[in-house]
Order: structure tokens, then sequence, then C-alpha cells
């Protein structure tokens, strides 16, 4: 009898539902079913691979209220929140199938001109692109549609096969996709979802597989980065990040209180690219801080399924002492605990949104990612203060400059190593730029025109005619 994997609400702490675990055999079964089914997939005209994803579009908004419902249940992302996740899916969709053909059509890079020796015809030089083959997707649980669609969309539609691993904290979402994916036309053994933990995606990387796409912490991806190495495949980690933000003396103070509130408490903080730390400019830091305390407060706490709650309980019940030891050491080393700091008084895995002044980057809420409704706020009297603390960390996924002057925010961001810079907005993410990260943040690059062709490989092709 398999293992069963365990899911529970965190805004109750009831179990939803067990679900069965792949073992090594099951996985074996999924990826060489996978295997087979790929190359008649690919073999089909793009047209015929376009046109279940859309239907998977259309099902997407049609259904978003049961999926909606669903994905709150077992994350415990607010319910408006939930929605809009999910409604902003088709938009990337869209995108994708817009330029499928470019980015997979055969380019000419050379035709002899003139004459050719006698007896032989004109030398021809194509780039053709063709698919991966078998990928592995291995997703997040803290954005599934978005997370899993960055990858498994473009994948599908560039001819591969995906081999999906929900995230075991979404799993009840990841077979809702995987359903829906199914109903659209995508044929069964083109997308498999794998069910289950780190063993079962331990098991998925000892497939012959030709690339895993993996979203998640830092400590994970190095350990896929090794596991990964003697195959010599695509090896693409999505990680964490200890985003930073810089408030400028010259900024609109309000804008910026209001967008890196929202930017540091969105989604509980449990976004990959949340803030989570502030330098303020010491001519702004006071009237700052008040506008910013005034919209944490304003954040309505609670049930996840009312259409006006913002903060619902964290996602993985062992986050709130990693929160709880931040904030203790924080305080301990002379940080003011503005508000929140503790436990919610209330069943689930709530946590009070969190603000720390008198920060100082020897503390480890400074240091070292936090991924939940804590951030602190430190004072700077320079732009290179501010510069040289955004620089101090292993991780480079997103910084953010609040200015009323773009030539200065760049020249701030122009120094970081991070794979997205904001001028005057945070936290956001289109699929018209590449997502990607520096140094502990990851390898490689999701969305963009970048983020589809990462899902196929290069044949050079020399063509002679008779």
């Amino acid at each position: 009898m398999p293992d069963l994997l365990s899911i529970i609400n965190p805004a109750t702490e009831a179990l939803i539902q067990e679900l069965p675990v792949d073992d090594r055999a099951a996985v074996a079964d999924k990826y060489a079913r996978a295997w087979r089914a790929q190359p008649g997939w690919a073999a089909l005209p793009l047209a015929d691979r376009i046109s279940p994803m859309l239907r998977f579009r259309d099902l997407l908004i049609e259904r978003v209220e049961t999926l909606a419902a669903l994905l709150t249940s077992e994350t415990g992302k607010p319910i408006a929140q939930a929605r809009s996740e999910i409604l902003a899916l088709p938009g990337r969709i869209d995108f994708f199938v817009e330029h499928a053909a470019g980015v997979l059509a055969p380019e000419r890079v050379y035709a002899e001109p003139g004459l050719v020796l006698p007896g032989m015809g004109a030398l021809e030089e194509v780039v053709a692109q063709e698919p991966l083959g078998v990928i592995a997707n291995i997703s997040a649980w803290n954005y599934p549609y978005f997370v899993g669609g960055n990858v498994f969309i473009p994948a599908l539609l560039m001819g591969n096969g995906v081999l999906y691993k929900p995230s075991e904290f979404a799993a009840l979402t990841g077979g809702a996709i995987a359903a829906l994916l199914h109903e659209s036309g995508i044929p069964e053994d083109v997308f498999i979802s794998v069910i289950g933990a780190g063993l079962t995606g331990a098991a998925l990387l000892e497939q012959p597989i030709d690339g895993v796409f993996f979203t998640g912490s830092y400590a994970t991806g190095q350990k896929i980065a090794i596991a990964t190495a003697p195959k010599l495949i695509l090896t693409q980690l999505e990680l964490g990040g200890k985003d930073p933000a810089y408030v400028c003396a010259d900024a609109k103070v309000a804008v910026a209180a209001a967008g890196l509130a929202d930017g540091a408490f969105y989604n509980n903080g449990q976004s990959c690219c949340a803030v989570e730390r502030i330098y303020v400019h010491t001519d702004v830091y006071d009237e700052f801080l008040e506008a910013f305390l005034q919209t944490v407060e304003g954040f309505k706490l609670g049930d996840p399924t009312d259409a006006n709650t913002y903060l619902g309980p964290v996602s993985r019940r062992p986050q709130l002492s990693v929160l709880a030891d931040q904030v203790a050491d924080a305080v301990a080393k002379g940080a003011t605990l503005r508000c929140g700091g503790q436990l919610v008084d209330r069943p689930g895995w709530y946590f009070a949104p969190t603000v720390l002044t008198e920060v100082n980057h020897t503390m480890t809420v400074m240091q070292e990612e936090t991924f939940g409704p804590v951030i602190g706020i430190q004072r700077v009297a320079s732009d290179a203060d501010a510069l040289a603390l955004m620089q101090d960390t292993p991780y480079g996924l997103t910084a953010a400059v609040y200015s009323t002057e773009r030539q200065r925010a760049v020249e701030i961001l122009r120094q970081l190593k991070t794979g997205t810079a904001y001028w005057n907005c945070c936290d956001r993410v289109s699929p018209r730029l590449p997502w990607s990260g520096r140094g502990h943040s990851g390898l490689g690059a999701t969305l963009s025109r970048a983020g589809i062709s990462t899902f196929l490989q290069p044949r050079g092709w020399h063509l002679r005619a008779p």
C-alpha cells in the first residue's frame, strides 16, 4: 500500500484529504509513459499544440471560483489573491502563444553566394529548434499557477513532455491543473503529475530526464544542482531572495509606503520577490515609517475565504518558528518592535504582521530569507550607504528604488547584481520580461521570449544541394 500525503488546511488545521504518494517504481513508470508519448506530441503542427492550451486558458476563467477555493483551502492564500493569480495566468498564456511560432521558427543564417565549385551545389546553413524531450517541472506552493505555468505552458507548446511535481503543500491544486490540461486536450501521457514530497522529487531526478526546472529554496536547489550535474542536462533553478528596497530623500513618500507595504506583506510575504529589507533616507524616514505603519495596520487578517481578508495564515507550520526566531533575534540585538511579532491567538497558522525598526545587518531578519509577514526597516544617511547595504547579500532576485529621478534610481540599481530592477514599484512580474536570479537566487530564466527558448535546443544544419 502506498504512503499517503496529508493535505492540511492551514487556516483550520483540519485534514482536507490524503493522496497516495508516488514511489520510485511509480515515478519510473510515469517517466516511461512520457518518454514514449513525447515524440508524437513534438511531431504535431504547432497549431495543434496551441489549440488545447487556449482551451485550458478558457477553462481557467470559466472555473476560477472552484479553483480559487481549492487553492485557498490548502495554502491559506486569501481568496481574492487566489482568484487574482488564476485570472492573471490567461494573460501569460496569450503571451506564450503569441510568440511560440517566432521562437520555434528555423533561421537561415547563411546561403552561399554566386558560383560554386564544379559538381557541387550551393551551401545553406540553417539553425533549427528542437524540444529538450521530457522535462521535470518541480513547482512551488506559493504561486502554483504562476510558477508552474511559467514552465509547463511554454514547455508543452515547444513540444516537450512534462513530469509535473506540484509542491506537497499545493498537491490538490496540482491535480486540478493536470485534470484541466487533460480535459483541454493535452494527452495524459504528455503531461503527468507526480505526487509526493522530497523522496518523490529525488526519484524523479533519478530518471533519464532531459531537463529539470525547480522553484524553491536555495538549500534544495543546491541539492538538485549536485544531483543533476553528472547528467549534464539543463538545470534551471528559481530560488529565494532577500530583496531590498530603498526610499530616496526625494521619493514620493506616500506612494513608496503604500507600495512597499503591499510588496512586503502581499500573500503574507510568501513571494519569491517579496520586499524583505527596506532602507529609508533619514530625511524622509519618520514620514515614511508613519505612513507605512498606518498602511499595515489597515490590512485585515483573518479567514482566507473572506473576500476582504488581506492576510491569511502562513502556508507551512514550521515557518512560524522561523519568523518568531527572527523577531526574537532582532529584538535581542536592539531592534524596536513596532507592531506584531507573535502568533495570533486563533486556530490556524497565523503570524501577526510585524514591523521592526532600528535594525542592522547583524540581525538574521536583514540577512536570511524571511518568507513571511515580517519586515525590517533601516535608516540610512546617503545613497551610498543604502547601496552598500543592498549589496550585502548572497541573493540577487530583485531590488527596488523609489525616487522622483529616474537616472538616480537607475544608477543605484545598475550596481546591484539582480535579475530584476524596479523603479517606483516592486513585487511585480511581467510575461514580457525575463524572470531570473543571480547568486543564490538561481540559474536560468523563465518568462519573456528567453523563457520560451529555454525549452528548446538548437541544431545546426549544413545543407548542400546536389
